[in-house]
C-alpha cells in the first residue's frame, strides 16, 4: 500500500509531505482548491507523461517521491526482485521533471528508464477516473479479473505450459522438416562441423582458465623480474632491505622510549609492519620458487587458444559459447540421422500436446462462460445502486477465429458497458464521462475486492451527477472496499466524506501574492466543520453541524 508522498515544487505546491494508512481516505476542499493535483503527483511518480509546465512557476525542477509496503508474495515484490531492485519489502518510486532536460524515474534509489516506473506502477496503483493508469482499460487485466472470479488463476497457467510445449513441437518438426529437404548436404555440413568441435573439446569453463594461464606464461620473464626485485628489496638486500630499515628503527625507538615513553606506541607500529614485511617476502619467495616458465606449454597454450577463436569465430560465436554450439548441432544431427523416426516420435507429440491444449482450453472456455454471466449481473446490479439506473455491464468473450489459439486460450474478454438506458453496451475506454468510469469501475472493484491485485485504488470524480441516496450507498461501497484494500476518494459529497476512516482537506492559500496548496489531515472537530460547509456551503449554522455531527455519528456505529 501507499504510505507516504513527497511532493515538491509541483503545479502550486512548493513543498508537502503525507503519511497514508489503510482503509478508506476522503479528499475533500472547495472547487478548484487543488484536490486532483495530489493525484496528478503520484501518477507523475507512477510513469505517466510528464511535460515541463508542471513545475512550479519560478523553480527549475519538481520531483514527486511515492513509497510504498509491499508483502513478500506480493506481484510488484517479486518484479523487484526479478530486476534486482528489491529491498525488503520497501519501494521508492521517485520522479525528478527539469525544465531543460529529460525527466528522470528512480526505483529504490537506482536510476530507471521511465517505462519500468510505469510497468512496476501497474502492479501498485489503480486510478479510475481521467487518468490512463488505470489497468481495467487493458484487455488482459480484463481477462486476469474474469479469471480470477472464475478461481482459473492455476488452469489458466497450466493452459499456457500447454500451449508453450504444443508450439516448441510445432517448431521443432517445421524445422526438422525444412532440414530433411535437404538432408544430405545438411548431414554432410553437420557431420562435419561436430568432428571439428569434438576434436577440438572445449569444456563450458575451459576458456577463462586457458587465458588466464596464457596471460601469465606469457608474461612469465616479467612476473619473475617484478617479484625477485619485490623480494630483494623487501628482505634479501643485506644492506638496504625494508626489513632490516625496520629492524634497525624499532632498535633505535627502543632505545629512545626509555626517555619518553609515547615512542613506545610508533615502535609496536614498526613492529606490526615488520612482520607484515617479513610476510610478504616469504609469499614472494613461495611465489618465486612455484613459477615455471614452460615455453613448450606457452606454445601449446596459444595453439589451442588460437583454435578455439578460429572455429568461434567460423560458428560467429564467443569461444565460450562454443561448448553448447557443439550440443545444440549434435542434437539436430542425431535428429536428422534418424529423420524418420523424429518425425514419427514428434508428430505423435505434437497431437498429443495439441490435443491436450484444447481439452484444457474447452474447459476455461466453459468456466469463463459461467463466471461472465454470474459478474455481468451481479456488477450491473451494483450499477443500478451507484445511481447508473439501466445501466448494463458485460463481460464479453469473443472466440477467436478457426485456428487460432493463445497461452490464455480460445476467446478474446472484453468488458462492456452501457451507463444509461437503451443505450448499446460499448468498451470500458468509451464510457462518455470520467464519473461513469469511476462507478463502473467501483461496482466491478467491490464485487471482486477479496481478488484485488493491486493494493491501492484511487477514485477521481466517482460522486458526479450523484446525490443523496446513491451518494450515501458509493460512500458505503467504497467503505466496504477499504476493508480489504487501501481506497482514496476525491469527493464533493458529504455522504461519502462522512464515511471516510481518514479524511484530508486540500485548500488553497496565498502567500506573497503566490498561490499554494495545503493538504492536512482533519481531527473530529474539524470534519464536522468541513462536512458542514460541504452540506451548507457558505452560510453554516448550527443545524448543518448538528446535521453533520449526525452524520459522523452514524457512519462510526
Amino acid at each position: 500500500m501507499l504510505t507516504h508522498l513527497y511532493i515538491r515544487d509541483f503545479a502550486i505546491v512548493p513543498k508537502l509531505e503525507l503519511a497514508f494508512e489503510p482503509g478508506l481516505t476522503v479528499l475533500t476542499g472547495e472547487t478548484g482548491a487543488g484536490k486532483s493535483i495530489v493525484i496528478d503527483a503520484l501518477a507523475l511518480a507512477l510513469g505517466e507523461r510528464a511535460e515541463s509546465g508542471v513545475i512550479r512557476h519560478g523553480a527549475t525542477r519538481a520531483e514527486i517521491a511515492a513509497g510504498f509496503a509491499l508483502p513478500p508474495a506480493h506481484e510488484a515484490t517479486r518484479w523487484l526482485k526479478d530486476h534486482d531492485l528489491s529491498d525488503d519489502g520497501e519501494c521508492l518510486l521517485r520522479r525528478i521533471v527539469e525544465t531543460d532536460k529529460p525527466s528522470r524515474g528512480f526505483i529504490n534509489g537506482r536510476p530507471a528508464p521511465i517505462q519500468m516506473l510505469r510497468e512496476l506502477g501497474e502492479y501498485l496503483v489503480d486510478i479510475h477516473g481521467q487518468h490512463e493508469h488505470q489497468s481495467l482499460l487493458k484487455r488482459e487485466a480484463q481477462r486476469q479479473v474474469l479469471d480470477d472470479y472464475a478461481g482459473l488463476g492455476e488452469t489458466v497457467t497450466a493452459l499456457a505450459g500447454r500451449w508453450r510445449e504444443w508450439k516448441a513441437l510445432e517448431e521443432r518438426l517445421a524445422a526438422l522438416t525444412r532440414q530433411t529437404a535437404d538432408r544430405e548436404a545438411r548431414l554432410e555440413l553437420l557431420r562435419h562441423q561436430v568432428r571439428e568441435l569434438k576434436a577440438l573439446g572445449l569444456k563450458p569453463d575451459e576458456m577463462s582458465r586457458l587465458e588466464e594461464e596464457h596471460a601469465r606464461l606469457a608474461n612469465g620473464a616479467e612476473l619473475l623480474e617484478g617479484a625477485q626485485a619485490a623480494a630483494h628489496t623487501l628482505y634479501d638486500d643485506d644492506e638496504a632491505s625494508v626489513a632490516r630499515t625496520l629492524a634497525r628503527l624499532v632498535n633505535k625507538l627502543d632505545a629512545l622510549s626509555r626517555y619518553d615513553p609515547k615512542l613506545g606506541e610508533m615502535q609496536t607500529l614498526l613492529n606490526e609492519a615488520a612482520i607484515q614485511v617479513d610476510e610478504a617476502a616469504a609469499r614472494l619467495h613461495h611465489y618465486l620458487d612455484a613459477l615455471e616458465l614452460d615455453p613448450e606449454r606457452l606454445g601449446w597454450l596459444e595453439s589451442r587458444l588460437a583454435e578455439a577463436t578460429d572455429l568461434a569465430r567460423k560458428h560467429k560465436v564467443r569461444p565460450e559459447e562454443l561448448p553448447a554450439v557443439a550440443e545444440r548441432l549434435e542434437i539436430e544431427l542425431n535428429d536428422i540421422e534418424d529423420a524418420d523416426g523424429n518425425l514419427a516420435k514428434i508428430e505423435a507429440g505434437l497431437k498429443d500436446a495439441r490435443a491436450s491444449y484444447f481439452t484444457l482450453a474447452r474447459e476455461v472456455a466453459r468456466k469463463r462462460a459461467a463466471a461472465a454471466k454470474k459478474l455481468a449481473a451481479a456488477v450491473s446490479a451494483r450499477m443500478q445502486e451507484l445511481g447508473m439506473p439501466g445501466g448494463r455491464f458485460e463481460a464479453s468473450l469473443t472466440p477467436l477465429p478457426d485456428g487460432e489459439a493463445t497461452a490464455h486460450g480460445l476467446e478474446r474478454v472484453d468488458f462492456l458497458v452501457s451507463a444509461n438506458p437503451g443505450q448499446p453496451v460499448k468498451p470500458l475506454n468509451k464510457v462518455a464521462s470520467g464519473g461513469e468510469l469511476s462507478r463502473v469501475s467501483l461496482a466491478l472493484q467491490v464485487e471482486t475486492a477479496s481478488l484485488g491485485r493491486i493494493p491501492t485504488l484511487i477514485f477521481d470524480e466517482v460522486d458526479v451527477g450523484v446525490g443523496g441516496r446513491v451518494a450515501e450507498i458509493v460512500g458505503q461501497q467504497l467503505r466496504a472496499l477499504g476493508r480489504s484494500r487501501q481506497v482514496f476518494v476525491i469527493t464533493h459529497l458529504a455522504q461519502v466524506a462522512a464515511l471516510g476512516g481518514r479524511h484530508m482537506q486540500v485548500a488553497k492559500r496565498n502567500q506573497n501574492g503566490a498561490t499554494l496548496v495545503d493538504v492536512r489531515l482533519l481531527e473530529r472537530d474539524e470534519r464536522v466543520q468541513e462536512i458542514a460547509r460541504m452540506i451548507g456551503g457558505v452560510e453554516i449554522s448550527q443545524s448543518t453541524i448538528a446535521h453533520a455531527e449526525d452524520m459522523l455519528a452514524r457512519a462510526s456505529a
